[in-house]
């Protein structure tokens, strides 16, 4: 039995609206949002609510943060799209600035995150072909179990979610899965010849904020390096400070051969993503092989350049790692018979809820609503708490007394 939903009539006819004219491929929390400022949001009524979800931590900067709103309204008077058939005045330099940024020699400028990740396999597949020489069309990328790197059909081919693959096949091939932060089985899968590369998360979001056993990347470069494999890490979510690091992967000082980037790339403003490499690997792609519209429009290169001197000028990484210490720490205080367990790494955290009732997570989040939190189940059990990067101490204390009251409702 799920708990009461108290929405007000105002609220109501927005989500009518929805329920009737729009796809039921969502279940959101029966909140109406309307406003966005820092780690705050305001629903249609009014009514204040600390984010903790950050759009998939795709708000890392904070809701409309000015700097980069500012970046968004010149451009915008500007020029917004030119396509690829055309340069543009800003393509050039904001190439310039993420590839410094991250330190790879090209960037290949993409829209959403999973159109990002299938540019990554197919840069693999042609690196695959025309550098390691693997026979034709026999070129195998090694995923991860319990993955989530995004719901189109080339990419749920390797996922292990039902929700995301049942009734959607028939399914390509080139994939094998092995288990998450297990070394073994990767060095075992590596043992075929015809392994390109290897795609994982640095540290699994969608699964629950799962985070592998120390020197699990170290481990993952080496055993790459060995068998002349891609490394190719997916860091839409992990990245771009988010776990206390400006990358995940930065936490063992790995460097892999691929980046995927997106999410916190436009700071939650219009959809940005990237896929860095080396020449080695990126002149692989030939023109007219690979491309997008807007793929690198003027309007998304004036808001990522800004969106990235954001995280670095307000030492967002820093932020993000001590903030994210406090918050776990102070949840593990609460000694709730209710929290099995709370894990993460920086402001990428996540709790598993136990409880008879096997709604209970879902339960809470609504409970945390009606609290002024919001936050959101993932696998039923777990709740992700990732707020934007620029929370303060007082107010982590203030959501984890949040966090506090609303348990009592278990």
């Amino acid at each position: 039995m799920h708990a009461t939903i108290n929405s007000s009539a105002n609220t109501q006819q927005y989500i009518d609206l929805e329920e009737r004219y729009g796809a039921h491929n969502y279940h959101p929390l029966p909140v109406v949002l309307d406003r966005g400022e820092g780690v705050f949001v305001y629903d249609v009524d009014g009514k204040r609510y600390y984010d903790f979800l950050s759009g998939y931590s795709a708000v890392n900067q904070g809701h409309c943060h000015p700097k980069i709103i500012a970046s968004l309204v010149a451009q915008a008077t500007k020029l917004t799209l030119t396509s690829r058939a055309f340069h543009s005045d800003l393509l050039g330099k904001y190439e310039q600035f993420v590839t410094a940024y991250f330190g790879y020699d090209k960037v290949l400028p993409m829209n959403t995150g999973v159109e990002a990740v299938e540019t990554a396999l197919k840069l693999a597949r042609k690196w695959a072909y025309e550098v390691k020489s693997i026979d034709h069309n026999k070129a195998v990328i090694v995923v991860c179990d319990g993955n989530f790197h995004g719901r189109t059909t080339g990419v749920i081919t390797f996922s292990s979610d039902p929700s995301a693959k049942d009734n959607f096949g028939p399914f390509s091939g080139g994939y094998s899965v092995v288990p998450y932060n297990d070394i073994n089985a990767l060095s075992k899968a590596f043992q075929n010849k015809n392994v390109a590369a290897f795609l994982f998360e640095p540290m699994q979001g969608e699964a629950g904020v799962l985070v592998p056993d120390e020197g699990y990347l170290t481990a993952i470069r080496n055993l790459c390096t060995k068998y002349n494999v891609l490394m190719i890490a997916d860091e839409i979510q992990t990245g771009l400070a988010r776990t206390g690091k400006m990358l995940a992967c930065d936490h063992e000082d790995v460097r892999p051969d691929i980046l995927i980037l997106g999410k916190a790339l436009s700071g939650g403003v219009l959809p940005v993503s990237a896929v860095l490499a080396d020449d080695e690997i990126m002149l692989t792609i030939k023109p007219g092989e690979h491309g997008s519209t807007y793929g690198g429009n003027p309007l998304a290169c004036a808001v990522a350049i800004t969106a990235l001197q954001v995280l670095k000028d307000e030492n967002l990484v820093a932020n993000a790692a001590a903030m994210g210490e406090l918050l776990r720490s102070e949840i593990r205080k609460l000694n709730s018979p209710f929290i099995a367990l709370v894990r993460g790494k920086g402001l990428l955290n996540a709790i598993v809820i136990k409880h008879s009732n096997p709604e209970a997570a879902w339960d809470l989040c609504l409970t945390l609503k009606e609290n002024g939190l919001l936050a959101k189940p993932t696998h039923g059990d777990k709740i992700r708490f990732a707020p934007p990067l620029l929370i303060t101490k007082e107010q982590v204390l203030e959501c984890v007394a949040i966090i506090d009251n609303s348990l009592q409702s278990l």
